[in-house]
Order: C-alpha cells, then sequence, then structure tokens
C-alpha cells in the first residue's frame, strides 16, 4: 500500500497540502492562459482587420434600408397589404407623407437611389415630389399622378413594394445578371444589359491564362535558381526580387509607356522591320496589355514558391534516373516533376487569387475592354454608391476563391501545399 500511495498522483500531495493531480491541473491551466494572452493581440488584430470587414461585406450585401428607413408608412403600408394590391388613396396618402418629412430631412434622393437601382431613371422621380410634396392637396392619388403620371405606373409600385424591406437577396439576383419580373418570378435581365457574369467569366478566364504564364515562365526560373552555383544563383534572385522593391503604380505606369502604340516595344519593332510603321499592334487598353503587365507583376509569387520546392531536391535523384537508362525527359516527367507539384499548387494558387482580386493594374492597362470584376466592383462603391450590389458581386468572388481551396484540398491535398 505505500508504494502504492509513493506512485499513485492523486495520492500524492504538494508542499501546501493539495492533491499533486490538481496542483498539475491548475498549472496547466495557466500555462494556457498565459498562452491566450500571448496570442490575444494577434488574434484582435485578424479579427477587426479581417474577420470583421467580411462579416460587414456579407451584411451589406442582403441589407439595404435606404427606402425602408427613409419612407416608413409606405413600407408599413407595403406590409399590412398582400401582394397584388392596387396602390388606394391611403396608399398614396402615406407616399405623400413619406416625400414631406423625407424632404424635409434632405433624404429623397436616398430613398430614390435606392428605387433607381431596381428602376433606372426613378431618383429623379422621388427628388422632384420630394420638392413639391408640400404643395400637394388630397386627394394624393390625382395630385401626385397629375405631379407626374408615372406615380401610376404598376411597375414603379411594384419596384417600391420589393425595396421596402431593408434584407433582400435581390443583390445576388442582379450579380449573376438576373432580375424579378413584375409577378415576382426570376427572369434573365436583357441581353443588352448582361454585364456580371460575362465579367466574372473574363476576370477568371484571364486569371487562369495569366498563372498559366507565370508557370511558363517561372518553372525554368526557379528551376536555374535552384541549380545555379550559389553566387550566381544570388544574382538572379536579387534580379527576381527587384520589382517588389518598386511600387506597383510605377511599374503599371511603365507598361503603359512601353506597350502603347507610339512605345517602346512598337518602336523597336518597326526598327528591326518586323512590322510595318501602319501596323504597329495595339497592346493598351485590352486584354493583351492586361495579362502582359500582370504576369510581369505576378510573375515572383509563382517563381518563389517553386525555388522553395526545387532547392531541397538532391541533383542525385534525376542523375540515378539516367544511369537507368531514362532519357532527359523521363527523368524530369517521372522523377522531377512530382517533387515539384506542391510548389506550382502554392505558386498556382496565388498567383490567381492575385489575380482574380486586382485592380490598379487592369484599370490602367485593359481600358473598357481589358477590366475585371474588381474595377466593377470599385466603380460601385465609389461612384454609382451601390454598396449592397458591390458587396453581393465581392462576396461571390470570395465564393469562388473558397471553392478552390476546396477543389484543390480534394484533388491534390492542402497539407500538400508549400509556400516556403
Amino acid at each position: 500500500m505505500a508504494d502504492l500511495a509513493a506512485n499513485d498522483p492523486v495520492l500524492l500531495t504538494t508542499s501546501d497540502g493539495r492533491p499533486l493531480q490538481e496542483a498539475l491541473a491548475q498549472a496547466q491551466s495557466k500555462a494556457k492562459w498565459r498562452a491566450f494572452m500571448l496570442v490575444a493581440p494577434l488574434l484582435s488584430f485578424i479579427l477587426i482587420t479581417f474577420v470583421s470587414p467580411i462579416v460587414q461585406v456579407l451584411h451589406q450585401s442582403v441589407y439595404n434600408p435606404k427606402f425602408s428607413e427613409n419612407m416608413p408608412q409606405i413600407s408599413a403600408w407595403f406590409d399590412q397589404n398582400p401582394n397584388g394590391t392596387e396602390p388606394d388613396e391611403a396608399a398614396y396618402t402615406a407616399l405623400v407623407a413619406d416625400l414631406v418629412a423625407a424632404g424635409a430631412a434632405k433624404t429623397v434622393a436616398v430613398a430614390g437611389e435606392r428605387v433607381n437601382y431596381e428602376m433606372p431613371g426613378t431618383r429623379s422621380l422621388f427628388t422632384k415630389a420630394g420638392r413639391e410634396a408640400k404643395k400637394l392637396q388630397p386627394p394624393f392619388m390625382e395630385s401626385l399622378t397629375k405631379l407626374d403620371e408615372n406615380w401610376a405606373s404598376p411597375e414603379l409600385w411594384g419596384v417600391m413594394r420589393r425595396v421596402s424591406h431593408a434584407y433582400t437577396g435581390d443583390f445576388y439576383l442582379a450579380a449573376v445578371d438576373l432580375e424579378r419580373s413584375p409577378t415576382g418570378s426570376i427572369q434573365q435581365v436583357p441581353e443588352n444589359e448582361r454585364v456580371y457574369v460575362n465579367l466574372f467569366v473574363r476576370t477568371f478566364a484571364l486569371s487562369a491564362a495569366i498563372t498559366f504564364m507565370c508557370l511558363l515562365i517561372g518553372y525554368p526560373v526557379a528551376f536555374l535558381l535552384a541549380a545555379l552555383p550559389m553566387r550566381y544563383a544570388s544574382l538572379l534572385m536579387i534580379m527576381v526580387l527587384l520589382p517588389f522593391w518598386t511600387s506597383l503604380l510605377v511599374r503599371t505606369t511603365a507598361w503603359m509607356v512601353l506597350l502603347q502604340g507610339q512605345g517602346v516595344v512598337n518602336s523597336l519593332l518597326v526598327w528591326a522591320g518586323i512590322i510595318a510603321e501602319d501596323q504597329r499592334l495595339v497592346m493598351i487598353n485590352n486584354l493583351m496589355g492586361t495579362m502582359i503587365a500582370m504576369t510581369h507583376i505576378l510573375l515572383p509569387f509563382m517563381i518563389l514558391p517553386l525555388y522553395s520546392v526545387m532547392k531541397p531536391i538532391p541533383p542525385s535523384y534525376v542523375r540515378a534516373a539516367r544511369s537507368l537508362g531514362a532519357t532527359s525527359w523521363t527523368a524530369f516527367r517521372r522523377v522531377y516533376l512530382p517533387q515539384t507539384i506542391p510548389g506550382i499548387g502554392a505558386g498556382g494558387l496565388l498567383v490567381f487569387i492575385l489575380s482574380v482580386g486586382y485592380y490598379i493594374t487592369p484599370a490602367l492597362v485593359g481600358g473598357a475592354s481589358g477590366q475585371l470584376i474588381s474595377n466593377l466592383i470599385a466603380f460601385h462603391v465609389n461612384k454609382s454608391n451601390n454598396w449592397s450590389l458591390a458587396a453581393a458581386l465581392a462576396t461571390i468572388l470570395l465564393a469562388s476563391i473558397l471553392l478552390l481551396y476546396w477543389l484543390y484540398d480534394k484533388l491534390v491535398g492542402i497539407d500538400k501545399l508549400k509556400l516556403g
């Protein structure tokens, strides 16, 4: 029994009389608490600067109270009357009361802007009515339609009913070129108004092409970095990292100078006799210019992960394959290439994700035909003031990236991803 007590931590006690097991548990708890306090500043920083903005974007994509907050009485009438109810004098009375109140608060344009997202041209209708609302006399149905006959439009009342709710999924419909018909069914927008789906396709296709070009150019460079002696590899590494030491705006502007019609590249081609003076290439304000500039800018993000994977590969593996009768191509394909797959996956993911969200280079070099979905998101934030649509587009973009991660995990395995 004495030996059992000496080896059983439950029966052992500390110098202050506490059971040893309790003292160990308390020590572990304090260690965990100290570890948490050490990472708490970093965790707080991530929550504030990364997680919180994403949550706000997700919320903004389905929440827009511009109409419901500024036109509460007509919104209440819509809630009390089912869809399909014709607007009566009570509806027009509530509408005029809201216009008077919003006119006094100078928020009529805000409410009209929300309706204008769904029915272009109605913002001026609201601002005009807001200026004249105080002068209107009952019956308001007659006086308001006399002010502008569009106030009797069933389509307008249908749109106002839809936007009278602060929470809506219509911005996601608009982000994929869909809309609600007057009956409430979902349909495609007219063909000449379909913008977003084509822009998403262009963005992903261009990003995939840029990723392929970076791999095509970056793989041999990374191989040279791993195979050359240290003094030559260091010089080459400086050349690879040199773009990081130059402002992105400066690099983009330099490509504008190089690629324009009278730029350096075209002038050299004309001087060399490769093209005639009247056959100068159009390499700016199109997809070609965007691809060239972004490939150059994102190339280091492909080279560095590849180099980090290639450097530890012993050269003896390929030499052993050659000594066993394999050709150079077979030794590369069956011995060397499979070991570089983690670097290819890491570089490809990194370049593709950066390409999808790029903004400055497509805006400056790509022009109207070379812009990506990020440029349209910036337009809705800065110009059209439609933050909810911008948030919906950004959310779809985020979901696409998460889907890409999921596919990579299923096909390759995220545990094989190596960034350095």
